[in-house]
């Protein structure tokens, strides 16, 4: 049995990180300020992953890209990384730059040859559908790409079908509504996938404690928890929100 995974994510953008709240960005501060209030070596014991989405309204894969090198320097677990990938190239220069994964989000929709090529190329383990939505006034589900800046007319089922179909190897599921709120994730719409999913599934939006992170991980069918809240998980929290989950008897890896 796969072992669950808590995930770490930070938004980039134009050189600064931040806190997104219904994907209204708040900068905080640039990689020195992060390294100075985050140690990755340490936090890496209680983290499993790190995804690390690029916001920027005018998006430099080249600028990005160095800063994600930057980052990952001596943290030795898995880095994902996306945001505005458009061509194999721009895979290579982020794959080239420490990243382990990619995060693809508006060409699932724009460009599905692309997804394909990238999994050909790379694996399927190696490319994560990133699928933003949020719910309308009647409870619809909305699909949006572009940075939430474009609804798409499409069913969430449908589109997670799609998405799969493309042979990506995770979908990473993020409430808009739920974004910065630390209400919790929206387990409501979650559970609309339970028997439809076919990789492993990484929810986010939402979280703003321990008990949400381990409310999503007692799901079967998801696979892992990510939490984008700086401020939340600065200190001894996430060590604090680990030792906890593995306290309750959730299947993550125990580092000792």
């Amino acid at each position: 049995m796969l072992r669950k995974r808590l995930i770490f994510t930070l938004i980039y953008a134009d050189d600064f990180f931040n806190l997104s709240r219904n994907f209204r960005l708040q900068k905080v501060g640039n990689i020195e300020w992060l390294n100075n209030n985050y140690n990755f070596k340490e936090i890496a014991f209680s983290i499993d992953e790190i995804i690390i989405l690029d916001a920027s309204k005018k998006k430099d894969i080249y600028k990005f890209s160095n800063m994600v090198s930057k980052l990952v320097k001596n943290v030795f677990i898995p880095i994902s990384a996306g945001g505005g990938i458009k061509s194999i190239d721009q895979a290579d220069i982020l794959f080239n730059n420490g990243a382990d994964k990619l995060v693809l989000n508006s060409s699932i929709n724009n460009n599905p040859v692309l997804i394909k090529n990238l999994v050909t190329k790379f694996g399927s383990q190696s490319i994560i559908a990133n699928i933003d939505y949020k719910l309308s006034d009647n409870n619809e589900v909305q699909i949006f790409i572009e940075d939430g800046n474009l609804k798409l007319e499409v069913d969430l089922i449908e589109y997670v079908d799609y998405a799969q179909s493309l042979g990506v190897g995770e979908i990473y599921l993020n409430s808009i509504s739920r974004d910065g709120s630390g209400f919790g994730y929206d387990l409501e719409t979650v559970e609309k996938l339970s028997s439809i999913i076919k990789v492993p599934l990484i929810i986010a939006g939402g979280a703003g404690n321990k008990e949400h992170l381990m409310m999503g991980l007692k799901k079967d069918f998801v696979d892992a928890v990510a939490t984008a809240n700086l401020f939340n998980f600065i200190g001894n929290a996430l060590p604090f929100a680990r030792r906890e989950l593995l306290i309750n008897s959730l299947n993550l890896a125990n580092w000792g």
